[in-house]
């Protein structure tokens, strides 16, 4: 099902065909199309180690690039494992993008806990290590200089509050979005209100949501999806907090990376605001997504 209107043809006889071309190592191996692939790459299991991914929509290069970039240099000091990238593929055969090919990663994506839930599950310890670990890593000056890790979800809450508007607009004409926009809009008004400290720039992963992680055994394997890595203010990646922790495991989270309370303000209203932006372009395209933003809001709206 093709989400966006821009969206490239890719079939699994494409795949194939570029994978024997420029991965030669590999050709032959069963190919299979995930059914859990995102809004940003079509995934392909090849045989039993490796995943293919391939951008959906013109211009998705620039993420493959980026993850290739600088992501080696990250997975190193990082808790937990990250996608691997084995090979970099051109573009070919009509198709017009750059493409890669990782190491499987096993596991599956974590189940929002209920906000009542009492008991800590050692998720919000896992992810306030990961957190903490990826911000601290020194950004060098090539990264710095880098303008392919600038991203308005680390730059400024106040030089995105056009889009919020423009977004809630559209959000006003669901008629069937069962969410309180006017109370996003005091968390978010309290956001602007929430000046970022002068501080050096960080790494921030910008996604770090539900559906790029992998658990296995309950506990968290890998984080995916790096391809909105970016230098700046790591208010965003807190939003983890209300996707798919607990009341107990979010206070466990907020006391191990100890935000003040200014960058907390900030990260909820992200949180308010991804969800925002996710329900007019996907909310009859991707209803699952849609169900977990929504939630997200909501818990993001009963902690204040």
């Amino acid at each position: 099902m093709a989400i966006h209107a821009d969206e490239l043809a890719i079939t699994p006889e494409l795949v194939r065909r570029l994978v024997a071309r420029d991965v030669p190592e590999l050709r032959g191996y069963p190919l299979r199309r995930l059914g859990s692939t995102g809004s940003t790459n079509v995934l392909f299991r090849l045989g039993q180690d490796h995943l293919v991914r391939l951008p959906r929509q013109p211009g998705g290069s620039t993420s493959i690039d980026l993850e290739a970039r600088w992501l080696p240099t990250l997975a190193r000091e990082l808790p937990v494992r990250v996608p691997e990238i084995v090979a970099l593929g051109e573009p070919g055969f009509g198709y017009p993008e750059r493409w890669s090919v990782t190491r499987w990663l096993a596991g599956h994506r974590p189940r929002p806990r209920e906000a009542s839930d009492r008991r800590a599950s050692g998720l919000g310890y896992a992810l306030a290590n990961f957190v903490l670990e990826l911000h601290a890593i020194a950004v060098p000056p090539a990264a710095v200089a880098d303008m392919a890790l600038r991203s308005y979800r680390a730059g400024p809450v106040t030089a995105f509050d056009d889009d919020f508007r423009g977004y809630l607009g559209e959000c006003r004409t669901l008629t069937d979005l069962p969410l309180d926009l006017d109370a996003c809009v005091e968390v978010w008004d309290e956001a602007l209100r929430a000046t970022a400290r002068a501080t050096s720039a960080q790494w921030v992963h910008t996604d770090l949501l539900g559906e790029n992680l992998l658990l296995r055994q309950g506990r968290l394997a890998a984080v995916l999806d790096f391809g909105g890595l970016a230098v700046g203010d790591p208010s965003v990646d807190l939003v983890i907090a209300w996707d798919v922790l607990s009341l107990a495991d979010r206070r466990v989270f907020r006391d191990l990376v100890g935000p003040d309370e200014a960058t907390w303000t900030r990260a909820r209203g992200w949180a308010v605001a991804i969800a925002l932006m996710t329900f007019p372009y996907y909310w009859r395209s991707m209803p699952a997504r849609c169900a977990a933003r929504l939630a997200m809001a909501e818990q993001a709206l009963a902690d204040r």
